[in-house]
């Protein structure tokens, strides 16, 4: 009696997939480090950064995994400890997503910069003293924030598809909302970042294009990622350390909106419909240690030359003025008195005619 040509199919197609000669992904699992979720799991947990010296810590991340393939979006949140509303965004983003109802996998970095957290520092790491959105992409034997970079790049960036850095005015700044839309050598990279800095809904949006092209000095975390071939912004929404509910809910609407321009949630991106795009910026330091008293606010607009500021010293003395070097509008300026040598008093923006 003749086999069924059917049963031959099935027969071979059943061999084909025990032995490897195809391969159909059923599982879908993704992990970070010892994390690991199945399509359809969130599991939480922390990424270990290995010691030195004694001396390491970890990085509390979430992984979402949906029920259904899609993109691996990356969010990065707490890179500087002291920028508030991005870390409870991401905590906010952790609550809104079911993973059965997901396209894709979102992987939450709750708190890159543990350490700065804990101890309320702004800019530095308490430990090593290093600026960590300055170290990328890290070493292992080196220095702590080195080797946090280390891990977020190989653990983190090297899994995505694509990434949002979220950052806010530190803990002494007071910062209007922005991005920046980092322009590589890619024309189609380029678009893709557009895409999601416009669907993120930032009104003012910073065309970048001073950032390295070499991996081994790719120094931001969102920039590396972009050498990498992956689409990257960073945004900036939060002010002077606080936790308010503008703000937050400012990041939690770009997070969405983003997911829903890559499809991985249902609806349309909500985004930007009258962008203010800013074609040269320049942060201005501080050439002295002293007190900083601001004579403009963020948002201002100024005048080539006009005072923005001015430095004295530890006994009052006045040490310095510090002016616009251009048109333009102020994207965060010092709302703390302390200045240091070296360190931003304010940045300013120009308008794209």
């Amino acid at each position: 009696m003749k086999r069924p040509r059917h049963g031959l199919w099935a027969g071979l197609l059943l061999a084909v997939l025990l032995f490897g000669g195809l391969s159909f992904a059923t599982d879908r699992s993704f992990t970070l480090g010892t994390l690991k979720a199945d399509k359809g799991q969130m599991q939480s947990g922390f990424l270990t950064v290995p010691e030195k010296d004694g001396v390491g810590t970890s990085i509390p991340v979430t992984i979402i995994n949906g029920a259904k393939p899609g993109k691996v979006l990356v969010l990065t949140a707490g890179v500087h400890g002291y920028e508030y509303p991005p870390v409870l965004a991401l905590y906010r983003i952790k609550g809104l997503i079911d993973p059965n109802k997901l396209s894709g996998t979102l992987v939450l970095v709750h708190i890159a910069n543990l350490p700065s957290f804990q101890k309320r520092t702004i800019y530095y790491n308490p430990v090593d003293g290093k600026n960590l959105n300055r170290v990328f992409p890290g070493d292992l034997k080196g220095t702590l924030c080195q080797r946090i970079a280390y891990v977020l790049h190989e653990e983190v960036i090297k899994k995505c598809d694509a990434l949002i850095d979220l950052h806010c005015g530190d803990g002494n700044e007071a910062l209007i909302p922005y991005s920046y839309w980092m322009i590589t050598e890619n024309k189609a990279l380029d678009q893709e970042t557009k895409d999601m800095a416009l669907a993120f809904g930032l009104k003012y949006i910073i065309i970048d294009t001073t950032k390295a092209k070499d991996l081994a000095q790719s120094v931001y975390l969102a920039n590396t990622a972009l050498i990498e071939g992956k689409p990257a912004i960073t945004t900036e929404s939060g002010y002077l350390g606080r936790a308010d509910e503008e703000s937050i809910g400012r990041n939690v609407k770009g997070i969405l909106s983003v997911m829903k321009l890559f499809k991985m949630i249902e609806g349309k991106p909500t985004g930007v419909a009258d962008p203010v795009w800013i074609d040269e910026f320049e942060v201005v330091n501080s050439k002295f240690s002293g007190l900083f008293y601001p004579r403009v606010e963020m948002g201002a607009k100024v005048t080539p030359g006009e005072l923005v500021g001015i430095v004295k010293d530890y006994l009052g003395n006045l040490k310095e003025e510090v002016r616009a070097p251009f048109e333009g509008t102020i994207l965060y300026i010092i709302g703390t008195p302390p200045a240091n040598k070296g360190e931003p008093l304010f940045e300013v923006g120009r308008l794209k005619k």
